[in-house]
């Protein structure tokens, strides 16, 4: 206990006038790490805060001009204009948006932390196009009130997403347990930019209102600048726990080169603009009464596995569904979700290592009914590579202790299958 405290305790400390001391520790590198920024947050934080700041600065103009089109559609400033009728059609497009943002978050909540990128962007884009709605929607007055009902059910859905995805980033750059703190400067840091913004805008507006054309121009310039700069900030985020698009990603490159890709160079490759929906249905978590009906399916389904996970093979959807026992953990899981994607690319036509070339072999010649067969096979192919595999993750920097595989809350629990004795 006293080497631990020893360890835990500050090798020393420093402050600046009367301001608070920092310590400082000895890395497992044998460097020295102070605590407080850089250290207390992931390298990645300072270009994607740029490029946050960039993008935060355009949507907040791009705002500006939306917002100006609205209350002209709504009739400020017109002396025919009904306060009723606005009231009414604010009051329609807010409760909309309300529905929408229920529904919304119900829907898709969970699968944002395995995706947290790919659903960033997705929000920063559904926000402009939104704003384009809410730009022309006072050029057709007849369907002035379905276009803003549609552009806040938009910027609702974009409040879910993004706020969600915020989080998970935030999670993923506090490095000191400071959450909040990371949290609270990235808040601040959005009110800075809110606040330019606001100056600028106050200059643009006047030049602007009066020309509808100049303005959708510097719409669609802002709207460019702002994809832009989402797509640079979500590039360097450099996630060191595994989804299941970095999994395959890394995978893939390890049965073509027995060498496993670090965080940076996989996040490098992966997909933003697509591999939403992967070709291979990976389904985590799932109830086993789904994947069986009868004895002998359970039999067959329960031959083989020692692993306390079950799964299943569905060839003709090429789906893969795997029921977990309680006392799966994080590497179980990651072993899980590897034995699916393994069993995917017997489907393909890349480079495989000679045991799953034997096994694609058998499953072109062999009846798709005999799935199950190839899923247990797989099994002791797994039992030699996937070792292996988890070491060459932790040996490259990936963070295998947990993950951002989407698994959802079903366990069960089943008697071993007895072995066969051979006589």
């Amino acid at each position: 206990m006293a080497d631990v405290a020893r360890r835990e305790a500050p090798l020393c400390s420093e402050q600046f006038g009367s301001g608070t001391a920092r310590g400082c520790r000895a890395a497992a590198d044998g460097t020295l790490q102070w605590e407080g920024f850089p250290d207390s947050v992931s390298p990645d934080y300072l270009p994607y805060q740029l490029w946050d700041s960039v993008q935060a600065f355009a949507s907040s103009l791009s705002g500006s001009l939306a917002t100006h089109a609205v209350l002209l559609g709504i009739g400020v400033g017109n002396a025919k204009a009904s306060v009723s009728a606005a009231t009414a059609t604010w009051l329609v497009k807010d409760s909309t948006g309300m529905l929408g943002r229920i529904v919304f978050a119900w829907w898709m909540g969970s699968k944002m932390d395995c995706n947290a990128k790919q659903w960033r962007l997705f929000a920063d884009i559904l926000n402009d196009v939104a704003m384009f709605l809410e730009i022309v929607a006072p050029i057709f007055p007849l369907c002035f009130t379905v276009t803003i009902c549609i552009s806040n059910l938009a910027k609702c859905i974009v409040g879910v997403a993004g706020g969600a995805t915020r989080a998970a980033l935030t999670m993923h750059q506090a490095r000191r347990n400071n959450m909040a703190d990371v949290s609270a400067k990235d808040g601040s840091q959005e009110t800075l930019v809110g606040l330019a913004g606001l100056l600028v805008s106050l200059l643009m507006l006047p030049l602007v209102s009066d020309r509808p054309s100049l303005s959708l121009c510097c719409f669609f310039f802002l709207t460019a600048l702002h994809i832009y700069a989402n797509y640079r900030a979500v590039r360097a985020l450099v996630i060191e726990t595994l989804n299941e698009g970095r999994l395959w990603l890394v995978l893939k490159h390890f049965l073509q080169t027995q060498e496993v890709l670090g965080p940076t160079a996989a996040n490098r490759m992966e997909p933003l603009w697509t591999g939403f929906w992967p070709s291979l249905f990976l389904s985590l978590g799932v109830p086993l009464h789904r994947l069986t009906s009868s004895v002998l399916e359970l039999q067959q389904l329960v031959e083989g596995h020692r692993e306390p996970y079950l799964l299943r093979w569905d060839q003709p959807r090429n789906q893969v569904q795997v029921v977990l026992s309680p006392m799966a953990g994080p590497e179980t899981i990651l072993r899980a979700a590897t034995h699916g994607l393994l069993l995917g690319a017997l489907r393909g036509d890349g480079p495989l290592p000679e045991e799953l070339d034997k096994l694609r072999n058998r499953v072109r010649a062999g009846p798709e009914k005999e799935s199950w067969v190839i899923v247990r096979d797989m099994h002791h192919v797994l039992d030699k590579l996937f070792p292996k595999f988890l070491k060459g993750l932790q040996d490259a920097g990936w963070r295998t202790e947990k993950h951002q595989l989407e698994v959802d809350e079903w366990r069960a629990t089943w008697l071993p299958c007895p072995e066969k004795k051979v006589l």
